[in-house]
């Protein structure tokens, strides 16, 4: 086929991690051409080197594929879904609907930029145009880098260097109402019939109640947060007992909002108030953690399978009890904190931050689990499970990644409960067993006197597990294996 060819005016845009229409590059570009347009999304389970998406994860994509569907109707916009190898499927849709140029953005996992470098070269092998765009990151992994031309492995520096270039470009303007030429649709499957969702049994009744995924539902999370949460941010952040975070982790994982547009509409509210400079520039240092995450899995592309710093690679981990791998993953620890946000996993799919780190420090240093399991697990029951984040912040825990925690620094859970759940709101949330325990005791249940665990009907190892191990025999052990760890690196 030739692009001269009447049927080449049609643009197809291949939709990925970018499920939305407004402030979407691809989009834009294809619509600027003035010509047809059509659209596609593949579900990948086929190439090899991907990895598969977790069951969390995958019963949110299906909701926002059905979200994006509506939204493309709307306007008019042809939108197929097709499940198969990304290399058969892109360019036989392109064939179907005749199409003469192909727009995307950008990925950045090294498997999927591999597979979209060889699809380039079929695609224009075939006469066909092909430009991709970055409709993810406020910058481009690669254009990040250290006075020496390198890549930065500290954070700070990283997003000093970040700022240096300047403020992120405004969002883009979406299409609207505007109905737009429909090109030819390519034959596609239906949502409902790539099996992402769960049946039996089907677990997702939680998930359905704390989340409206799609680009509606992001627009309405992030107007609530500006608008109820944003102000005292900085401050308040770190409470998992109050609505203080942004929640918007999932929205962005699947695209459905853009970081152009949430940097700017947190500026908007300091322009506008109630929000203090403060409040934004924390938000925005958020934002730059995730930008951070994916320029170490850009220059570090085995960030989830390797030790960022290759000497904990003789880290003597412990060979775990099945008990141990178990309690954890069922929120049954006998500490609190750490209970109640592995509870709050299962039940939301999702986990306030600070408890995330407070979950994998126990995992890594209190049981001595590689940190590889953790992020296994969360990699499946996230709703945000993110390949850069999910990593970076997995490594940086245990003490293997960049700019990471030193590894001695061993979050004791039942001090952490106490200073960021004072009142022990956010364990009887997730915790009812221990609903009527006082704050004194609700996270050290095993000091409170008889008579207080009497009284509101806790029975320790029965109504609520025994501690899986003391912390401070967990923390002088993963303490000494540490300084093993450094008499071999020495």
């Amino acid at each position: 086929m030739s692009p001269t060819e009447p049927s080449s005016a049609c643009t197809l845009v291949w939709f990925r991690e970018d499920l939305r229409l407004a402030d979407n590059p691809a989009l834009s570009a294809a619509l600027a051409s003035g010509g047809p347009v059509t659209a596609l999304y593949v579900l990948d389970d086929e190439s090899a080197g991907l990895r598969p998406l977790g069951g969390a994860s995958r019963w949110w994509l299906a909701q926002s594929l059905k979200a994006l569907a509506a939204d493309c109707a709307a306007i008019g916009l042809p939108f197929a879904v097709r499940r198969g190898a990304t290399a058969e499927i892109v360019p036989q849709a392109a064939r179907e609907a005749k199409v003469g140029r192909i727009v995307w953005n950008r990925r950045y996992v090294r498997a999927e930029q591999e597979i979209d470098a060889a699809l380039k070269d079929a695609l224009r092998a075939e006469g066909r145009e092909v430009e991709s765009f970055n409709g993810r990151l406020l910058h481009e992994p690669w254009e990040v880098r250290s006075k020496a031309g390198g890549p930065l492995k500290v954070y700070s520096p990283f997003w000093r260097a970040a700022r240096a270039r300047g403020e992120p470009r405004a969002p883009l303007p979406g299409p609207g109402e505007a109905r737009v030429t429909s090109g030819p649709a390519p034959d596609g499957d239906a949502i409902s019939d790539l099996g992402l969702e769960p049946h039996r049994p089907d677990w997702a009744g939680g998930l359905r109640d704390a989340w409206t995924p799609g680009e509606a539902g992001a627009k309405a999370a992030l107007a609530a947060f500006v608008e109820d949460d944003l102000k005292g941010y900085a401050e308040n952040r770190d409470r998992p007992d109050r609505s203080s975070t942004s929640r918007m982790s999932p929205h962005l994982r699947f695209g459905e909002i853009s970081p152009h547009q949430l940097w700017h509409a947190v500026e908007r509210a300091r322009a506008e108030g109630p929000a203090s400079g403060r409040d934004v520039e924390k938000f925005r240092a958020e934002l730059g953690w995730r930008e951070f995450s994916y320029h170490l899995l850009h220059h570090f592309p085995d960030l989830a399978d390797r030790n960022f710093q290759a000497r904990f690679d003789a880290f003597p981990w412990a060979n775990p009890k099945p008990e141990h791998r178990t309690a954890w993953r069922k929120g049954l620890t006998g500490y609190p904190i750490v209970d109640a946000g592995m509870r709050q996993l299962w039940t939301t799919g999702w986990m306030h931050n600070r408890v995330r780190m407070i979950c994998a420090s126990f995992l890594i240093k209190d049981l001595m689990i590689d940190w590889r399991e953790g992020e296994r697990w969360f990699w499946d029951t996230l709703v945000d499970a993110d390949p850069a984040n999910n990593a970076a912040s997995w490594q940086w825990v245990a003490g293997s990644g960049a700019d990471a925690a030193p590894y001695f620094r061993v979050f004791n859970p039942s001090l952490q409960g106490v200073k960021f759940d004072p009142n022990g709101d956010y364990v009887r949330a997730f915790v009812p067993e221990l609903g009527d325990m006082p704050a004194r005791w609700i996270h050290a249940p095993w000091e409170a006197p008889r008579e207080t665990l009497a009284r509101v009907g806790v029975v320790l190892g029965e109504t609520y597990p025994d501690r899986v191990v003391d912390h401070s025999f967990a923390r002088d052990r993963a303490l000494a294996a540490f300084d093993k760890l450094k008499a071999v690196s020495a």
